[in-house]
């Protein structure tokens, strides 16, 4: 039987490649975006069938937690299954300790922390209600493991992921739902550590572009994480490979924490 991924964020980058590489490993998918990215996520479901695997857009606002739990209802109706649910959708805010906005902290903390716990109670909520052996796959940060300057907003929102995945986990654990998350560093094909290198040559003067390559410099395997790397940790997470883990975060950086 074919089983069901839902993944947020879904419609670019990191979630596009999430959603494709659960599609080959056999998931049929609701590529799940805001509804303004519809349009968009019309690639990733054209990839998603040429592997061979049905797929649906399921609009959602993660910080809406009744618009997230009727995501949830919508993708397991129209795809006649629910099985995994990867809380991919975030933001980073990057900025000087002493300039950080209180709107910030909010539109931050919306997304990437009352996000993920929606999502984790609409998916652990669907997964009772269908007697399944869930799996729940959160998106943190090696950011949230060793904090950056510049970044104390996103640092401590992914934090914070690390700590909700472990408490879900120990809950969830006599239902045989699995909470873990994934960790990425540096991932060279999103502008988010451009922004971080800008904010920082502020801070160092170093010459645009330097504190990157400084940083990219210290990774032992010697280069930056590409969406394929991380979707390749979210598929075995979400494979029957991984049935006793939980309630763990795994850095997806070449080493870049050692």
């Amino acid at each position: 039987m074919t089983k069901v991924a839902m993944v947020t964020g879904a419609a670019q980058g990191i979630g596009a490649e999430v959603s494709l590489h659960l599609a080959k490993a056999g998931f049929d998918i609701a590529v799940a975006d805001l509804p303004a990215q519809e349009e968009k996520a019309k690639s990733v479901i054209s990839d998603v069938e040429g592997a061979g695997q049905k797929a649906i857009f399921v609009p959602v606002d993660v910080t809406d937690q009744a618009a997230v739990s009727k995501a949830v209802d919508q993708a397991a109706s129209q795809l006649n299954g629910f099985d995994v649910m990867v809380n991919n959708a975030g933001v980073a805010k990057v900025d000087k300790f002493e300039d950080i906005k209180p709107e910030d902290l909010e539109f931050s903390y919306k997304i990437n922390v009352f996000g993920v716990i929606y999502g984790i109670q609409a998916a652990a909520k669907k997964f009772k209600e269908l007697n399944v052996p869930g799996r729940i796959i959160n998106a943190s940060s090696i950011a949230g493991m060793h904090a950056f300057p510049v970044w104390a907003t996103y640092s401590s929102t992914k934090a914070a992921v690390i700590s909700i995945t472990q408490a879900a986990a120990l809950e969830f654990a006599p239902a045989h739902i699995n909470v873990n998350a994934y960790a990425p560093g540096v991932v060279g094909t999103t502008g988010m550590w451009d922004e971080i290198d800008a904010k920082m040559s502020e801070i160092n003067g170093k010459p645009l572009g330097q504190n990157k390559k400084d940083y990219v410099g210290t990774i032992p395997l010697g280069r930056t994480v590409e969406p394929n790397d991380i979707a390749n940790m979210v598929t075995f997470l979400a494979s029957p490979e991984a049935e006793f883990i939980t309630g763990q975060t795994y850095a997806v950086d070449g080493g870049g924490l050692l």
